[in-house]
């Protein structure tokens, strides 16, 4: 069940193309493959690995202001992402403490997403290899 690394981070850009272009032409990241998610945005590669998530805005979404608002809104940073073992673990330590999450399947990678709060309204996610998403029926 610990995390074992720090997997990415997100930000809800103001102006997605602009911070894109921020990343790669002064950081030095790439833009790389992102599974085809309903919502716009990059995943942008830092040696290889999907190190910083881009998200854009949707029709009718409210641009979020400079610094965070309340509840359950993290500002410009969006959420925290870990790679984690032990999913059916997590799960467990999670409804044992009266925490409610989101679980999401990712389309295409097969990884079993977890997404809660802290207790700053943070959110957090938790990422589980392919190898411990739960097969459904078909």
């Amino acid at each position: 069940m610990p995390a074992q690394s720090l997997n990415h981070y997100t930000i809800k850009a103001r102006d997605m193309e602009a911070t894109k272009n921020f990343y790669v032409n002064v950081v030095g990241l790439t833009v790389g493959d992102r599974p085809p998610l309903t919502f716009p945005g990059y995943w942008l590669y830092c040696g290889g690995v999907p190190t910083v998530h881009l998200l854009g805005y949707q029709e009718g979404e409210t641009v979020i202001a400079d610094g965070p608002s309340y509840p359950a809104k993290t500002g410009r940073l969006d959420h925290i992402a870990f790679s984690c073992v032990d999913l059916k673990g997590m799960k467990a330590n999670l409804k044992h403490r009266g925490i409610k999450y989101d679980e999401r399947v990712l389309p295409r990678l097969n990884m079993t997403q977890l997404f809660y709060y802290d207790p700053d309204g943070i959110a957090v996610e938790c990422n589980f290899g392919a190898e411990e998403t739960e097969r459904t029926a078909a």
